[in-house]
């Protein structure tokens, strides 16, 4: 059984075809990297695997374990064991980082059946994880990701994922804007996650982020439709050719 497998998936938004009869499928322990130029449609697929309600789908299917997840609610398919990182995640004025990061990790712990740690054994890990990551002062005294660094907001991803521990993750362009003392303290925690036997999309443009992580496939998007699949070596030739020589 595929962990996730994408079907013949048509996607609009605001009426504009943006995903055209793409299908793929990740199996446990893989890792699937999909690139494009801007405006391929690489995010709006992962938003689209997260289940946002901006995405309409017109046609095709997803599946997760199994499980038809095509019209599912984000907070379903979070139950079931996906997380995605953002592009650029937001910011929230207001509220306390911790706090939400313990009600997040408890709401999952009850959709999953799990028996949640106590706060201050959360409070632990969250320190530990936070210190992995060289996360600079208190970060359970500050509101989410308000004003954090781009640095910092990415690591404030890497820092969930560790927290809410998922099965498949998503990691929309996780590597831009970074410098390289925070790409390879970010790479580092997609390639803990990635060894630990899990599965992930990695949406990006650039092969550098891919020294942290031994990728399955590359799958190259262009105008909504895959162009082009491949091992590792493909993005090898991208970084060094471009798009412009992809069969469109």
């Amino acid at each position: 059984m595929h962990t996730l497998e994408i079907k013949n998936l048509r996607v609009k938004i605001e009426g504009k075809l943006v995903l055209d009869d793409v299908s793929l499928s990740i199996n446990k322990g893989e890792v699937v990297v999909i690139m494009g130029p801007n405006g391929s449609g690489k995010s709006t697929l992962a938003s689209t695997i997260m289940g946002h309600p901006l995405y309409e789908v017109e046609s095709g299917s997803i599946f997760y374990e199994g499980r038809d997840i095509t019209h599912s609610k984000p907070e379903e398919r979070a139950s079931l064991g996906i997380f995605m990182s953002f592009q650029a995640p937001p910011e929230v004025a207001g509220v306390d980082f911790y706090p939400f990061l313990f009600e997040a990790y408890k709401s999952l712990c009850i959709a999953r059946k799990i028996e949640p740690d106590d706060v201050f054994t959360f409070k632990q890990r969250l320190d530990e994880q936070s210190a992995k990551l060289q996360a600079d002062g208190d970060w359970s005294k500050r509101y989410l990701n308000n004003g954090f660094s781009g640095g910092e907001k990415k690591k404030s991803e890497m820092l969930q994922l560790a927290l809410l521990n998922p099965d498949f993750a998503i990691f929309d362009e996780i590597d831009s804007g970074l410098d390289v003392d925070a790409l390879n303290i970010v790479g580092r925690a997609i390639k803990e996650f990635s060894d630990s036997g899990k599965s992930a999309l990695v949406v990006t443009h650039y092969q550098r982020i891919l020294k942290f992580i031994k990728a399955s496939q590359v799958i190259v998007l262009v105008n909504g439709k895959i162009a082009v699949e491949g091992g590792p070596e493909l993005a090898n030739q991208l970084e060094d050719q471009g798009f412009n020589n992809i069969n469109r």
